[in-house]
């Protein structure tokens, strides 16, 4: 599943061919995604000069020259791929590998003569419309806390919102409202960290077993 390292790479993938483009052609190949498309997807969007791409947590977020944003999650198997003459050298963050076209949903065409294909044989991404003036206060960003990798996240954030937690320090991390985007993975690398300690509060970890040799063995009364 992409997680947010994973998107944010996908997003530097994207910027240099979307960031500045004018959107000339939108075909949508299905209804839905997770979620039904927005009505009059396509259209909404052709035309559209993109101004910046940037990420929430793990959601790609385009901002359109309308006021508009288009954002897009790659739930657990989707990517985009680079079609045209310009895209001949692939920078650093792109890796060709083949996929099937059948599960090609989307495809967006540039004024540059580039195509980026949406690629979820899974079909757990999705893609909706959202106000950029009240995307704050959409369901899907609603309540996020700060970006891990942005200067919101400081020790007095982390202090002020972890006092008082009796939930394990996986569980505080894996909470969204808290800090953004991190996901199981790197939550159980940051447990594992030589750094981190035991909650006073965490009862301690049983003593292991003795081996067999160690165990004595009484026999039962009247043998």
């Amino acid at each position: 599943m992409p997680e947010l390292p994973e998107v944010e790479t996908v997003r530097r993938g994207l910027q240099p061919v979307l960031e500045g483009a004018v959107i000339t052609k939108v075909d949508q190949r299905r209804p839905d995604l997770r979620f039904p498309f927005p009505d009059d997807f396509a259209a909404r969007i052709t035309g559209r000069r993109v101004s910046a791409l940037g990420r929430r947590a793990k959601y790609l977020v385009a901002d359109l020259d309308d006021g508009v944003c288009l954002v897009m999650h790659l739930g657990m198997s989707g990517s985009f791929r680079f079609e045209g003459a310009q895209n001949g050298a692939p920078d650093p963050y792109y890796h060709a590998k083949p996929r099937a076209e059948i599960h090609d949903h989307v495809v967006f065409e540039t004024d540059a003569g580039s195509r980026i294909v949406y690629n979820d044989p899974r079909r757990f991404g999705f893609m909706t419309l959202v106000p950029r003036a009240g995307i704050e206060a959409h369901p899907h960003f609603r309540g996020l806390g700060p970006e891990p990798t942005g200067n919101a996240l400081s020790p007095d954030h982390l202090d002020r919102v972890f006092a008082g937690k009796i939930v394990s320090l996986k569980a505080a991390l894996l909470d969204q409202k808290l800090i953004a985007g991190l996901a199981t993975s790197m939550s159980a690398r940051r447990c594992s960290a030589p750094a981190c300690r035991r909650s006073p509060r965490q009862a301690p970890c049983p003593a292991p077993p003795r081996p067999p040799s160690a165990r004595r063995w009484w026999p039962r009364s009247g043998r």
